[in-house]
């Protein structure tokens, strides 16, 4: 391993040089407290910034062992960290001048959700922390200014090094209350199954957002308190008694007038699958990790799929029990959506009827005396959410703000005044007695098949290597194949969708052979990003600092969003 004077020789050798020189300094180098690893050179001023990561000695870093030695509270201690270095280092980007993206100095920034990420990493065993970021190595033109790359390297560098990442120089009781938060965020996660729960939404949360653009808390936002008739209380280590809205197991629906907070407690519940920060307004509401947001999604590809439980009988005669389109209508990506989290695993949906297709949803008894059930192909899911829970034990949380329908087959009923929630359950069960039935099904849904085999794309690979490209939140481009995500609303941030990616290339290029199912394929590649982290699905001779978790249900959900990926007739 070379030195940090080393490098500072080379840096003044290769001054005012043509750019490629910087190529030299790629490398590993021993600073004071600290390894420096210059991973990727980028190759002029105007590309993207230089990979760089730093690894701090477990000894050196000092924290304690009782700070990470649980999954859930390594990660929340290294998103502190992540936090912490943004912050630094954000008062020195781009002090170092020169032409292109020169001096800018750039880190991960977080979002409100606490995400398993790339950028920092404690190891388990030896406490280690390695952060992996970026810089802008500095130019004149295209003239290799190492002067201001060196007030980068040695100047701001070890500053932010030393204030951000060692426990002795940090607020003790902060990082105490970050670990502790994990802690006690993990307990209602454990606590849901054993009291009967797929959610909890604790008194004084508060749920409004401050705009459609940020998900900070809004200021003056009413915060929320449950229905005595719902309320539960939790013991956590080390909040104590906590109370607050606990949704059971079952159908339950949650009603009320037009920005009454309806759809605002139900994006709680989607982004309750993960922990927050404390001041997010939503640290204590908490669902079923599983859970997932299902809604239309017109135009979407399905590739194979079994979508007979609710669609049969298509005057086409195309085959419901194998399910092809690359152009799907609101019913049937709906119809799909459901499948692949059956799939997936779900054992929570969550559906809010606005962005439902209205005839999957329900069709009601006048639509059903006109038009005979012999003539309509699909089955809507008013037919099936209580066999769902009943036969296949996954619960569902409703918004409906236009149809009582839902009123004869939910097991609770939520009305959201003003955002605060009653539960209207008995009245609303009474009112529906008034009203003619719907006609249900005789016979309950059979289990939809999920036995598709998965073959890769030789064309993908055609022109050699794979390149990766997001679009924001948007979507995932390999090569010229783009995977639209737009709609798949829990994942929270962009580096999740380039795990995505990653993801999708890896199993391309290592492990669709036709002979595995998909189910098979992503189970048995979730252990190992579990076991082995991020890593696993990434090729290459270091580790990009732009990635985090996304969870198993997202994998899912990008895979069967693949135009090319290719199934096996079954």
């Amino acid at each position: 391993m070379k030195t940090a004077e080393d490098l500072r020789q080379l840096l003044d050798r290769i001054d005012h040089r043509g750019y490629p020189a910087y190529k030299d300094t790629k490398g590993v180098y021993q600073f004071q407290r600290y390894v420096l690893s210059i991973d990727h050179v980028q190759g002029d001023p105007f590309a993207a910034p230089s990979k760089l990561s730093l690894r701090v000695p477990g000894r050196a870093a000092g924290f304690l062992k009782e700070l990470f030695d649980r999954k859930h509270k390594r990660i929340a201690l290294q998103d502190m960290l992540i936090r912490n270095f943004y912050g630094q280092i954000q008062q020195y980007s781009f002090q170092a001048k020169g032409s292109g993206k020169s001096g800018i100095i750039n880190v991960t920034r977080c979002s409100q959700e606490i995400l398993e990420r790339t950028a920092c990493e404690i190891n388990p065993s030896s406490g280690d922390v390695t952060v992996r970021f970026e810089v802008g190595f500095p130019a004149n033109g295209r003239t290799i200014n190492s002067r201001e790359l060196k007030k980068i390297l040695y100047d701001f560098l070890p500053s932010c090094v030393e204030k951000a990442l060692y426990y002795g120089r940090l607020d003790k009781e902060r990082v105490k209350k970050v670990v502790e938060l994990a802690q006690d965020q993990e307990a209602i996660k454990s606590q849901l199954e054993a009291m009967g729960l797929v959610a909890f939404v604790a008194n004084g949360s508060i749920l409004p957002r401050e705009s459609g653009v940020s998900q900070r808390p809004m200021k003056g936002a009413v915060p929320f308190v449950s229905p005595k008739s719902m309320e539960v209380t939790m013991e956590l280590p080390y909040r104590g008694k906590i109370s607050g809205m606990g949704i059971k197991k079952g159908v339950t629906l949650i009603v009320g007038g037009g920005y009454h907070g309806k759809s605002t407690l139900l994006k709680a519940l989607e982004m309750g699958v993960y922990p927050h920060i404390a001041g997010d307004g939503r640290e204590y509401v908490v669902t079923d990790p599983t859970a997932m947001k299902i809604r239309a999604e017109d135009g979407r590809s399905i590739k194979h799929t079994d979508i007979s439980m609710f669609i049969n009988d298509l005057p086409n005669g195309k085959d419901t029990a194998a399910f092809d389109t690359e152009d799907a209508s609101g019913s049937t990506s709906q119809a799909a959506n459901v499948v692949e989290s059956v799939e997936a695993g779900a054992k929570v949906f969550l559906i809010d009827e606005d962005t439902s297709a209205t005839n999957f949803m329900v069709r009601d008894e006048l639509m059903q005396r006109v038009i005979h059930r012999d003539m309509e192909p699909i089955t809507p899911f008013i037919e099936r959410v209580r066999a769902l829970y009943e036969e296949f034990k996954i619960s569902t949380v409703i918004v409906a703000g236009s149809s009582g329908a839902y009123f004869q087959v939910a097991d609770s009923i939520v009305q959201m005044d003003r955002y605060v929630p009653k539960e209207i359950t008995k009245e609303a069960k009474a009112a529906a007695e008034d009203y003619p039935k719907l006609e249900l099904p005789k016979e309950g849904p059979k289990k939809p098949s999920l036995d598709r085999k998965i073959r890769s794309y030789p064309a993908l690979k055609s022109k050699g290597r794979i390149k990766i490209k997001t679009m924001g939140r948007d979507g995932v481009t390999l090569n010229h194949e783009t995977i639209d995500l737009r709609y798949v609303e829990q994942l929270v941030d962009s580096e999740q969708l380039v795990t995505l990616g990653n993801v999708v290339k890896h199993l391309e290029e290592n492990v669709f052979d036709g002979k595995k199912t998909l189910s098979q394929t992503i189970e048995e590649l979730y252990k190992r990003l579990d076991s082995q982290g991020l890593g696993a699905v990434c090729d290459g001779s270091y580790l990009s600092g732009n990635l985090a978790m996304p969870r198993k249900q997202e994998i899912y959900a990008c895979l069967n969003r693949y135009r090319k990926l290719g199934t096996a007739r079954r």
